[in-house]
């Protein structure tokens, strides 16, 4: 299962997302859109904002860290 998040450097949701991805050994990709602008653009045509974070779990797109939300879609 693909997992994707954008986030920025200084965004703490961000890295709290990343911690609980890997404290639940789930692999992800990490899009940091403020090393690469370009990803702003693909960002905002995907979520419709230009918040972080952002996760992308196959085609489901959820805005912030969601615990909850994202246990029930990676079924743990």
């Amino acid at each position: 299962m693909e997992v994707v998040i954008y986030t920025t450097n200084v965004c703490p949701w961000c890295h709290k997302a990343m911690e609980f991805f890997d404290e639940n050994k789930i692999k992800y990709v990490e899009k940091n859109v403020q090393k690469n602008p370009a990803l702003a653009a693909e960002l905002l045509e995907k979520s419709g904002q230009m918040g972080v974070p952002v996760i992308e779990i196959k085609d489901e797109i959820i805005i912030g860290f969601n615990k909850e939300r994202l246990k029930k879609t990676l079924n743990l």
